[in-house]
């Protein structure tokens, strides 16, 4: 039987070390060329779920008569507000720590802050609610807008779900259709809120603070339209 002197045995064991450890290296270098597919759309996915979170607050808002209960509504609307921008914080490192990306830095980078400009514009106007002590019952252009915005929340995030792999581009470029139909008919209330408000007998202070909450509700759907143009951008480049 042949066996190895402890020389060679040392030798043995030592450039074992050494291929092992240069495997390690090697291991780790290709993980950050690797694309992070996972980490990404999964961030993406739970700033969506956010949005839709904030936005059914919005509706319960704005279909509250009592002022307490809405306040709490409000309250957790800010926590996942705050919620959102920790995701967006997350994805802004996660491009700073990832060479390689599923798509391009700049989509990632715009898709997130169109994300996260919803998640702001929907707790805005859940907060100049209270803040402005307007009464959004008995008022058809708040309630409806806060519909549409729901609505516009729920195709961003249909259209979100599905960029994981891309297949389905056709239920995307649905999706970014109906945001911006959404929109357009966001737009359609906002004249027509305004137009009732100007002909109505209400003050100027009241009128101001409608007026007002008029604007960043519609906004919000701007926001949205916005995150759609970025993912039928995305979906354009790599599909």
């Amino acid at each position: 039987m042949f066996t190895l002197s402890k020389q060679a045995t040392l030798c043995l064991t030592n450039l074992r070390a050494y291929i092992c450890q240069k495997i390690n290296v090697m291991a780790g270098i290709l993980s950050y060329f690797l694309p992070k597919d996972k980490v990404f759309y999964s961030l993406f996915e739970q700033a969506s779920d956010n949005l839709e979170a904030i936005a059914k607050k919005l509706v319960q808002v704005v279909q509250e008569p009592d002022f307490g209960k809405r306040a709490a509504y409000i309250s957790e609307m800010q926590d996942i507000e705050h919620q959102n921008d920790n995701i967006t914080h997350q994805i802004f490192i996660e491009l700073g720590k990832n060479f390689i990306t599923p798509f391009d830095r700049e989509d990632i980078h715009s898709l997130a802050s169109a994300l996260d400009d919803i998640a702001d514009y929907v707790y805005a106007s859940g907060k100049k609610i209270n803040f402005y002590q307007i009464d959004p019952i008995s008022d058809q252009g708040i309630q409806k807008t806060a519909e549409a915005i729901l609505d516009a929340v729920t195709a961003v995030k249909a259209a979100v779900m599905e960029l994981r792999n891309l297949k389905n581009t056709q239920k995307i470029i649905e999706c970014v259709i109906k945001i911006n139909s959404i929109e357009n008919n966001a737009d359609n209330i906002f004249d027509m809120s305004i137009e009732k408000l100007f002909n109505s007998d209400v003050d100027a202070k009241e009128l101001i603070k409608r007026r007002e909450l008029y604007q960043v509700m519609e906004i919000a759907t701007d926001k949205c339209e916005d995150a759609g143009n970025v993912i039928e951008s995305i979906v354009v480049k790599y599909a």
